[in-house]
């Protein structure tokens, strides 16, 4: 498979940010669960293939109740999927769900991993999965975390044969009891014993499953009820998973919560067979390390003396704890954690500002309070490093201080999986220490030394923006470090018809005061443009500029990336902006490439007025808008109560009637207009669940059935049809370039009053005929299509353009 990259540059905007993205102070009933996880040592590992893919419930079950350190290893960021909330595809979907999963884990109290993997869309082997994955590369990656993460227990969501659905998961399985093997092996990716020791967990285990009328689970294997309830938390783990599972909002799996009784399945895969329990033959306690009395005893009292109403009692024994297991191994982030929360200590630096350029220095105002009472025995004092701040924290007393750190970063706000180029099957991280964080580590940070009686604990914050808005109060968004200039291009791809030539505009936007420059343009062979270079004056940061340069395709010209250089002060910059804001999730800030993708064609329009409405969200009406149409969006009310005979066509966004409640209504009034003469072209819909059966004015079904090979053979089953010929002779050629899938869903059960039009396969299938189906309809016609033009037009495939615009296109 072939698959081209790109991302969609915007105009940039900065809005609101969450403030749960930052961890809010520890209240009594939490703080009691971290004391009574002082007690346990050891970690799970779970692992699959996508987000979504993990069991929320029992990663809650194992933080929560069993209070080991749980993981989810999640080989891709579910980058290929679709998108049930916004137009994001590839790499930004795959932020999103990145940030999706956090959510999640800070829900369920689990941690977050990935591997290098691209989500390069649906497989249906393992075997192509690592084709195009490079299975080395990935399966260093397996390893590499778990020689990180040492867990104790591997579980595996699925398992290893067709039985998984799907090839990334099946591989997924393989993976993982094959890195069960190689992390304990020293001869195995050597390079990374610089940093991790060899590990071998007890054992690997398939967490096997009932859904999707597929029940793989048996009475004999190993149990776990995981449906109990946590009365710290005021919660059961059904309750817990759904509100975890909930964060997918991307996929739309909001989850109702479920109480009571859940049993959890296991059967053996390698390793050590328990008999009777998942954890048999492993020691959570402390007695795991030798020399250990000392502590179990004294964690033992501060669990029993613990004081809900005055968790600074606490405090004397923590410290004492602290000196005890100094150069032992022991959960010590969590245990200076509480011994800060049991101290009533809050610590926030706040930027002046929500953007700086690189290398700027960032004025913050640090504010710290120890929330205790006046009689708290210990004197507690506070310094940051690199400002010189060195202040007491007397008990109750709000410090506020305004320094500055110098020279604070190097790096723009970039996802580290994001910083290079990189194919269809993996991304390029550089940096072995990076592979499998779930994001960046904070770029700039305040540094504080937190000396407690005669305790000194080291800890970063994170460097945030926060301002007061009229409406939400409070609200904290993320620091952002830029490029001094940034120029962002409106699309992602250019299609040029024929010889006419486009005025390509860029937006320049500038992150530092009194900045000038140039920008040069880059271009593939055969091409013209004017001017050869534009010169920019900025004075004030956030300043923007719009300009514009004439693009011409030569004779010989070919397709490629039309990129832009930026240069400042003698230093050359590539970087566009892009800026995603969600409720659900923090605003991600960054700098893709400020390049995209250009080519031409030969095509013709007929037909000028298109109607489009929107379903779950794709990017087909603005790629309609680049080549000539007029699209206007039309929301359900237009459709039930407007006139719809003033346009040419009427075009319905992916999965339209998997999300939209008002389809019903709709519908009557959309066959009218076909029965009148109009065009209706119905996108993609998955088979379940639909909000009505019927599409289209003749029965046909929804099947799962998919070509995957964006490059498989098509046949053209009616090469006399209207939407073949006319106003685009459709040929072979139409179907070169086409990225990550030829279509999704098919239909079947054809009603003989539809024209199938088009035949495809994957290699070793059966020819299937359902990617396309058109029927005349009174004096109009009714087009369902599963190809996927919601990839292909945004990504400027020209063949899926010329096809699109006869399939909205009839003769008069």
């Amino acid at each position: 498979m072939k698959f081209r990259q790109y991302l969609l540059l915007l105009p940039a905007v900065f809005p609101l940010f969450l403030q749960a993205q930052f961890a809010a102070p520890l209240h009594s009933a939490e703080i009691k669960q971290g004391l009574e996880s002082l007690n346990v040592t050891g970690s799970v590992l779970y692992v699959a293939a996508h987000p979504d893919d993990e069991n929320t419930r029992l990663l809650a079950y194992l933080a929560k109740e069993k209070k080991v350190r749980a993981g989810y290893l999640s080989l891709t960021r579910g980058d290929g999927g679709q998108n049930l909330i916004g137009t994001e595809q590839a790499e930004l979907l795959g932020l999103i769900r990145t940030q999706e999963l956090l959510a999640a884990r800070r829900t369920d109290g689990a941690e977050q991993f990935f591997t290098r993997a691209n989500d390069f869309g649906f497989s249906k082997n393992p075997e192509e999965s690592f084709k195009i994955w490079n299975k080395a590369k990935i399966l260093s990656d397996v390893v590499w975390v778990i020689r990180k993460f040492q867990p104790d227990v591997i579980i595996t969501r699925f398992p290893e044969d067709s039985r998984a659905g799907h090839g990334h998961h099946s591989g997924s399985a393989i993976l993982a009891r094959e890195a069960f093997s190689a992390a304990a092996d020293p001869k195995q990716f050597p390079e990374q014993l610089a940093f991790v020791k060899p590990w071998q967990a007890k054992r690997i285990v398939w967490n096997t499953f009932n859904f999707g009328g597929n029940n793989t689970t048996s009475e004999d294997q190993l149990k776990i009820d995981v449906g109990l309830y946590n009365a710290l938390l005021g919660k059961g783990y059904g309750e817990i998973a759904a509100e975890s599972r909930s964060n997918h909002k991307s996929q739309g799996f909001g989850s109702s919560r479920q109480r009571g009784q859940a049993i959890e399945y296991f059967s053996p895969v390698a390793g050590e067979k328990a008999k009777s329990d998942l954890f048999e033959g492993v020691d959570f306690t402390l007695n795991r390390n030798s020399g250990n009395t000392e502590i179990q005893k004294i964690v033992t009292e501060i669990n029993k003396e613990y004081q809900v109403s005055n968790p600074s009692a606490s405090v004397a024994k923590l410290l004492k704890l602290r000196t005890l297991v100094k150069g032992k191994p022991f959960k010590h982030e969590l245990l200076d954690n509480l011994i800060l929360a049991c101290s009533g200590i809050w610590i926030e630096a706040a930027a002046a500002n929500q953007a700086y350029a690189l290398h700027d220095s960032i004025g913050v105002r640090i504010q710290a309070i120890a929330r205790i009472k006046a009689d708290f025995p210990y004197p507690i004092h506070i310094e940051e490093v690199q400002t010189g701040l060195s202040a007491d924290l007397r008990p109750n007393e709000l410090l506020s201080a305004e320094r500055k750190i110098f020279g604070s970063a190097n790096h723009n706000t970039q996802p580290h999986w994001l910083e290079n180029k990189h194919g269809q099957g993996s991304f390029e991280v550089k940096e072995l220490q990076l592979i499998g964080l779930p994001e960046n580590p904070a770029l700039v940070n305040g540094v504080f030394r937190i000396r407690i009686a005669e305790t000194l604990i080291e800890k970063k914050y994170p460097v945030v923006y926060k301002f007061t808005d009229p409406v939400k109060g409070e609200v904290y968004q993320p620091l952002v470090i830029a490029p001094p200039v940034t120029a962002t291009l409106g699309e992602k791809a250019f299609l040029f018809n024929g010889n006419e030539s486009k005025v390509i505009s860029i937006q320049l936007q500038s992150f530092r005061d009194r900045v000038k420059g140039e920008l040069v343009p880059q271009l593939p062979s055969g091409w013209s443009i004017s001017p050869q270079k534009i010169d920019f004056s900025m004075d004030k940061k956030g300043e923007e500029q719009t300009v514009s340069f004439k693009l011409n395709p030569g004779a010989k010209s070919i397709g490629g990336d039309f990129a832009l250089k930026v240069m400042v002060d003698g230093q050359s910059y590539h970087q566009g902006l892009r800026v995603l804001n969600y409720d659900h999730i923090p605003v991600q800030t960054l700098f893709p490439f400020s390049e995209a993708r250009i080519d031409h064609t030969d095509l013709k329009i007929a037909g000028k007025k298109i109607g489009f409405i929107a379903g779950a969200g794709d990017l087909v009406p603005e790629s309609l808008k680049q080549i000539g149409f007029e699209v206007q969006q039309l929301s359900e009310r237009q459709v039930i109560n407007s006139d719809l005979s003033a346009f040419d066509a009427i075009v319905t966004g992916v999965r339209l009637y998997n999300v939209n409640e008002q389809v019903n209504a709709m519908q009557p009034k959309l066959m009218k207009y076909v029965e009148n003469g109009g065009v209706l072209l119905v996108q993609y819909n998955v088979n379940g669940p639909l909000k009505r059966n019927d599409l289209g004015p003749y029965p046909f079904s929804l099947s799962r059935d998919r070509v995957t090979e964006e490059d498989a053979a098509v046949t053209l089953l009616n090469p006399g049809h209207p939407v073949l010929n006319y106003p685009n002779k459709i040929s072979a050629k139409d179907f070169d370039g086409w990225v990550q899938e030829r279509g999704l869903y098919f239909a079947t059960n054809i009603d003989p009053k539809y024209t199938p039009v088009l035949g495809m396969h994957d290699a070793g299938e059966p020819e299937k005929n359902g990617s396309l189906i058109v029927s005349d309809y009174g004096k109009g016609r009714f087009v369902y299509t599963s190809l996927s033009f919601f990839r292909q037009l945004p990504a400027g495939v020209p063949g899926a353009y010329r096809l699109f615009v006869n399939l909205i296109s009839k003769q008069k």
